[in-house]
């Protein structure tokens, strides 16, 4: 029985040997850690460098997550694609390897007209049994995903099968946007690494998908926001901010080196090492500021 998608379900960063390969040894490390955290499950998308990898590579990484996950939480896995065709073939091989999930963003070389973002996620669903997400990572890749399909899509499969991460600016309102349409009907989880958590909380979501760099400090907020102890949410909340404010000036790019960098500190990871080719790097001054707002992390952990 698939196990639910809620709370804080961080995405997976790929390690990458110096020789390019998936390093198993950190995905081992990282997995196990992300528990020790109160991680609530763990999933696959834009920041594991999916659209990266190879397709046998995508396919194994599914294979040995699950493996890895050990039924300790939940598990999902992106399955975006290019093409409807490739998609179904890793939401297939998810479900088939004990997924409880899959999440999807729309092709993004393709400006696609609503009626073909719907069927492109209806195949999707009808193809496996398991919920799909539906992703928007429009404020950072792809084209935004109008709210009419979100509806279309919850009307005709249910708030257990269909599940949105809108990620397009204004993130706030429209995560408002979607849940005053769909009457609150709708599981919306928001992935802004943190840095828009306490404002989308308040908006009622079912759950967050940040980085696995701050996880620590991202557990103890949502734990916080439960407890409604606003002291504690606005001393976590701020370094969290700060450092999520330095991964966004470079987009994608931004967040995958920094939160590399901050794996590698933590000693989860070997190698900062991302696939090629990417436009930024991370220069020796973001590095001392990052090592400066992870000191004031730890001391607000220290006082939650």
């Amino acid at each position: 029985m698939a196990k639910p998608l809620q709370g804080v379900l961080p995405i997976v960063h790929t390690p990458f040997r110096d020789d390019d390969q998936i390093d198993d040894a950190s995905l081992k490390r990282l997995i196990d850690w992300s528990y020790t955290q109160g991680a609530d499950g763990f999933g696959t998308g834009m920041a594991s460098e999916l659209l990266r990898l190879t397709t046998d590579e995508r396919l194994a990484l599914t294979q040995r997550l699950v493996e890895l996950n050990a039924g300790r939480g939940c598990c999902f896995m992106g399955v975006g694609a290019e093409s409807t065709k490739q998609a179904l073939i890793y939401a297939r091989a998810a479900e088939q390897a004990g997924c409880d999930g899959v999440m999807a963003i729309p092709p993004i070389n393709t400006a696609l007209p609503e009626i073909q973002l719907v069927d492109y996620f209806r195949a999707l669903a009808d193809a496996i049994a398991i919920p799909v997400i539906v992703q928007d990572a429009s404020g950072y890749v792809g084209q935004p995903i109008p709210l009419s399909v979100y509806v279309q899509l919850l009307e005709k499969y249910g708030r257990d099968k269909i599940l949105f991460k809108p990620e397009a600016a204004p993130i706030g309102p429209n995560l408002s946007a979607l849940r005053d349409a769909t009457g609150g009907r709708a599981k919306i989880y928001e992935g802004s690494g943190g840095i828009l958590l306490v404002d989308s909380y308040r908006r009622g979501i079912s759950g967050t998908m940040p980085g696995m760099d701050l996880l620590d400090g991202v557990v103890a907020l949502w734990r916080a926001l439960g407890k409604k102890d606003e002291a504690a949410v606005y001393r976590l909340y701020f370094p969290i901010c700060a450092i999520v404010a330095l991964q966004m000036q470079a987009g994608l790019d931004g967040f995958l080196a920094i939160e590399k960098y901050i794996l590698r500190q933590r000693g989860l990871f070997t190698s900062e090492r991302r696939r090629r080719p990417y436009r930024w790097e991370l220069d020796a001054e973001t590095r001392r500021e990052v090592d400066r707002l992870l000191q004031l992390l730890q001391q607000a952990l220290a006082h939650s």
